[in-house]
């Protein structure tokens, strides 16, 4: 079963909203970075569950940025990306 940007999102504003506000943006945009860092990392070390692992943080932390800016990732990844050029 697939998931969409809007249903990940829903999903992460559900579990992590309140202290991601109670963070504050800068703070999470650091969080964000350290795991962006920790992917490096891990592709680094070639090691694929541990690059699968930090993927999917990278993508909950950015979604929770987006979150707390009120921006529709859906919304504008299609925005940006649906007609890209070839």
């Amino acid at each position: 079963m697939g998931l969409t940007f809007k249903e990940f999102q829903k999903i992460i504003r559900d579990a992590y909203f309140e202290r991601d506000s109670a963070r504050g943006l800068d703070r999470t945009f650091m969080w964000f970075i350290e795991e962006v860092g920790e992917l490096a990392r891990a592709i680094k070390n070639g090691n694929r569950e541990n690059i699968e692992e930090e993927i999917a943080d990278v993508a909950a932390w950015l979604v929770s940025i987006a979150n707390l800016l009120n921006v529709d990732i859906e919304k504008a990844i299609l925005k940006k990306y649906r007609n890209p050029p070839k």
